[in-house]
């Protein structure tokens, strides 16, 4: 389902179906990610006053867990998006 670590692909491997199509929410991406990175700056802080860290510490630990985290959340963000827009054009399955 996805071709980057956080871009959808526009057709699924397995079923060809057209996901570019269904993509939508740049713009909530965004603000998501900004979310993401004001909750984890606020807990980098709060370990910063509370124990004192080296600034190498900080940096080697934060780099990579701000990136994992921001990947995460946008794919599970975006896939959250498919699939509700799958729904709607699927409509009521009676």
């Amino acid at each position: 389902m996805f071709e980057a670590p956080a871009r959808v692909a526009l057709k699924c491997s397995d079923c060809e179906l057209n996901l570019g199509a269904l993509e939508r929410g740049g713009r909530l991406g965004g603000v998501l990610t900004a979310f993401v990175a004001i909750v984890l700056m606020m807990i980098a802080l709060g370990i910063e006053y509370a124990l004192r860290p080296p600034i190498w510490l900080q940096a080697a630990f934060w780099a990579p867990v701000t990136v994992g985290v921001v990947i995460y959340s946008l794919r599970l963000f975006k896939t959250k998006l498919l699939y509700e827009n799958f729904e709607e054009l699927e409509g009521p399955q009676e």
